[in-house]
């Protein structure tokens, strides 16, 4: 079970972390939270119908890493920059999901943190972190988004550009990074595989 999830009884999953991997995981899950921001908080006495129909932002993330985790939605990388109807479409949708987008990648990323915290770590230096099927789906999209923020400071923008990773150095600065890229990767694709029928 080392480093891969298991499906197990009920529809859930497992998988067994040392001390560091547990880290990793914890710290990385911190700061997509971080990345992601805390939201707004609901005012004290205001109609919860009203913050339900709330509006986000209209204007796409500057961090390359948010543009990536809140991609538009009409047009894609290969839209013309003067296409100003699916600027306006991307726009007036982005309005009405991101807060609800951000909310879901927030919840996903604490679900994450809340489990690791709540293991017990054997004498040997590990713990077998056991999901129900809910938790899984949580993590799946945490890992995701993980992948995802990695992946974009890495400027990985294809299966070319990930093979490349395989091949830096061990002197090169980004290999951390790397090994925790194709690492979350692994465990993503194996989470999967359990969640699979």
């Amino acid at each position: 079970m080392a480093g891969q999830f298991e499906a197990i009884p009920g529809g859930g999953a497992a998988v067994a972390l040392d001390e560091v991997e547990i880290a990793i995981l914890r710290s990385l899950a911190v700061q997509l939270l971080e990345l992601v921001g805390p939201g707004d908080q609901p005012v004290e006495g205001q109609d919860p119908l009203a913050e339900l129909f709330a509006e986000g932002p209209s204007e796409p993330p500057a961090d390359p890493v948010l543009a990536r985790l809140f991609p538009d939605a009409y047009g894609g990388p290969e839209a013309k920059p003067d296409d100003e109807e699916a600027r306006a479409f991307s726009s007036e949708f982005r309005r009405y999901t991101e807060n609800d987008l951000r909310a879901r990648k927030r919840d996903d990323a604490l679900a994450v943190i809340r489990s690791l915290d709540a293991l017990t770590v054997a004498g040997n230096g590990g713990a077998v972190l056991k999901l129900g099927p809910e938790e899984s789906h949580r993590w799946l999209g945490a890992l995701n988004d993980l992948r995802l923020a990695i992946g974009t400071r890495l400027e990985v923008a294809d299966e070319e550009d990930g093979d490349e990773l395989y091949r830096l150095p061990d002197s090169d600065p980004r290999k951390p990074m790397v090994m925790a890229y194709l690492w979350l990767g692994g465990l993503q694709e194996s989470l999967v595989e359990t969640l699979t029928p």
